[in-house]
């Protein structure tokens, strides 16, 4: 079973801080007497996101949809293209310097160009979120099957292990480590993602679209109410990791191995 007490504990530090930084904001506010159209209190922020709160929850599920569905989409393409190239050397050579090469382009610059090809909608928003995930997938895996010892490679070949085997035994476990720690960069990165294409190719709903229309009408405390669910979607996209994480890599947190993991490796 998953222990919710030792997956919680590590968050008392994270909500202790988030607590300070909401009384130093508080405080900045009332003794500088800022006024709430530069920087609105935290108190005004909760009313307005409270007095708003359909609007927001509304624009919060469909961000996180694009999120979801594009980060699962960019990472699994980036691990098959990762594993496709660590079979074949010779794609390898030809497509990694091109990828490196992708990566000079910013995502916004290319958002428009998406949503001419592919129309507004969810098409081009999930093609955004899915090339924040993509890149760092594809080296983090390389990188973990590039680091399997040659001597352990040999030594399963040398008792009749297959090609499957092999992966599935050897290079696939070397992959966990880089690739969780790849989500990990991806996971906030990959809400930035979603608010640049909610920016590009949608025409309504969206924190994305809540955004610009707060901007536009210079409602800070509506912009300050989208940020901190945009901030939330981080931080639920990273405890999403870390607990998939954890269910996928047993041996990092228990020496006993959990009873559907025990039966994975059997199988």
């Amino acid at each position: 079973m998953i222990n919710i007490r030792k997956l919680l504990l590590p968050l008392g530090g994270p909500l202790a801080a988030l607590l300070l930084v909401l009384a130093v904001w508080d405080l900045a506010v009332r003794y500088y007497q800022i006024p709430a159209y530069v920087l609105p209190s935290p108190q005004m922020t909760w009313q307005h996101a409270l007095s708003d709160w359909s609007v927001l929850w509304t624009g919060f599920q469909s961000t996180f949809t694009t999120f979801l569905l594009g980060f699962i989409v960019g990472a699994g393409a980036g691990f098959i293209f990762a594993v496709l190239m660590d079979s074949t050397p010779g794609v390898r050579s030809v497509l990694y310097p091109i990828l490196i090469a992708s990566q000079a382009v910013p995502v916004i610059a290319i958002s428009a160009a998406l949503t001419i090809w592919l129309g507004f909608g969810l098409a081009p928003k999930l093609v955004i979120v899915a090339l924040v995930v993509f890149f760092p997938v594809v080296v983090n895996v390389l990188d973990g099957l590039n680091s399997v010892d040659k001597d352990m490679l040999n030594l399963v070949r040398s008792m009749g292990g297959s090609r499957l085997s092999i992966f599935r035994y050897v290079k696939l476990p070397a992959t966990y480590t880089p690739l969780f720690s790849a989500l990990k960069l991806s996971a906030t990165f990959s809400v930035t993602g979603a608010v640049i294409g909610e920016w590009t190719a949608s025409t309504s709903g969206g924190l994305g679209a809540y955004l610009l229309q707060a901007n536009s009408r210079l409602n800070t405390a509506g912009t300050f109410s989208a940020i901190g669910f945009l901030a939330l979607l981080g931080v639920l996209s990273f405890l999403l990791v870390i607990l998939l994480e954890y269910l996928v890599t047993p041996w990092r947190s228990s020496s006993t191995a959990r009873r559907w993991s025990r039966h994975y490796w059997r199988g």
